[in-house]
């Protein structure tokens, strides 16, 4: 029998009086991140039992509008790609891919 090895992603949220992210800071210590600092994050994990997405959306309270938007954008590309390689399913990918530049083009992003 194999040993199983684990891996472990911390995320650190310092939070003002009212309990607004002020600061974030990940660690991936098998990617060689080290308490890095981070504007914003997305975390979604899969309940099995439960058939639905959990999900974490934090940002902190400087991250600039213009960010997030590109943010969201880039979140929304490797999504559409994510997609793709778990499911190899060509014309769903290429529809979120168009989306996906639809939503560049509205928030003019792409120039």
């Amino acid at each position: 029998m194999a040993d199983l090895r684990k891996s472990k992603i911390e995320l650190n949220v310092e939070l003002d009086e009212n309990r607004v992210p002020e600061k974030l800071h990940w660690t991936a210590q098998d990617g060689g991140i080290t308490n890095e600092e981070a504007k914003a994050m997305m975390l979604a994990v899969w309940d099995a039992k439960a058939q639905e997405a959990l999900r974490i959306d934090l940002w902190t309270k400087d991250m600039p509008v213009d960010e997030m938007k590109v943010f969201f954008h880039q979140t929304l590309v490797s999504m559409s790609d994510t997609f793709y390689r778990a499911t190899q399913d060509d014309k769903m990918s290429a529809t979120m891919k168009d989306f996906c530049d639809y939503f560049a083009e509205k928030l003019e992003l792409k120039k």
